[in-house]
């Protein structure tokens, strides 16, 4: 009633291996382009008649055609709601996080937006595939390890401080001394963030632990430009000035 069958039969004739050596080589593309807008058409309750393509497209050995999914899973699980996001897309989801860069770089730039439609529970598990992001095929694509500085800022407000003390602050460490500078510069904002995620949640013994631990990794720094990022992490934001009374009572206090 609400798509006429044989537009809908067409739509999902397109993932056919046939039409695409006889009709579009990319044909698989356009219609994993098209499947958020045919979900929200035909609604939840009749998600039954797309899942098997999804599936079939998650698949497909192009990996163009599964980046393009990977880019719009969170917009597909806003569409499904809680229940067929944690039954159909987690897996898929999954898959994604363990496919290639090309593919991983779309669930990355999305990665709050999906995870905070999750319960709790499942969110959680999460927490310990984060480092992974890392990661890369390619250690040259540093804006990657960028865009995960940039999702963690926003990841934070998902997480209690102890899980943000136990796991994304090693993450934060860790891309605090890249190689690149754009990908210091963001994670100094989010070193800034995770300070302040501690402290309004009066998680204070969180917080001066971790300030503990950039003093002694960065002010104590046997090069210069870990000196120098821990004086860009003092001018980032509202904690400077703290850091800089913690530091002047950690030396001559």
């Amino acid at each position: 009633d609400i798509i006429p069958q044989p537009l809908l039969d067409q739509y999902l004739s397109m993932t056919d291996p046939a039409r695409a050596q006889t009709v579009d080589t990319e044909i698989a593309k356009h219609c994993a382009y098209s499947l958020p807008g045919v979900a929200l058409t035909l609604g939840r309750q009749n998600w039954h008649c797309l899942k098997d393509t999804y599936e079939t497209l998650a698949s497909d050995v192009q990996w163009k055609v599964r980046r393009t999914l990977a880019f719009s899973i969170h917009e597909l699980a806003v569409i499904l709601g809680d229940q067929l996001t944690a039954a159909d897309l987690v897996p898929i989801f999954n898959g994604f996080l363990k496919d290639l860069d090309e593919v991983r770089i779309g669930v990355l730039k999305h990665l709050y937006d999906f995870l905070k439609l999750l319960h709790a529970d499942k969110r959680r598990e999460y927490l310990y595939q984060l480092q992974e992001f890392v990661v890369t095929d390619n250690s040259r694509n540093w804006r990657f390890r960028y865009e995960l500085a940039e999702q963690l800022i926003l990841i934070l407000e998902l997480y209690n401080p102890n899980d943000v003390y136990d796991y994304l602050r090693h993450i934060a460490l860790t891309l605090c001394s890249d190689k690149v500078s754009e990908v210091r510069w963001i994670s100094f904002k989010l070193v800034v963030a995770i300070l302040q995620k501690f402290y309004a949640n009066n998680a204070n013994a969180l917080g001066l632990n971790f300030i503990n631990e950039l003093v002694v990794r960065f002010r104590h720094c046997s090069k210069w430009v870990g000196r120098q990022a821990f004086a860009f992490i003092c001018q980032v934001g509202m904690f400077s000035l703290f850091l800089c009374v913690h530091l002047i009572w950690s030396q001559f206090g």
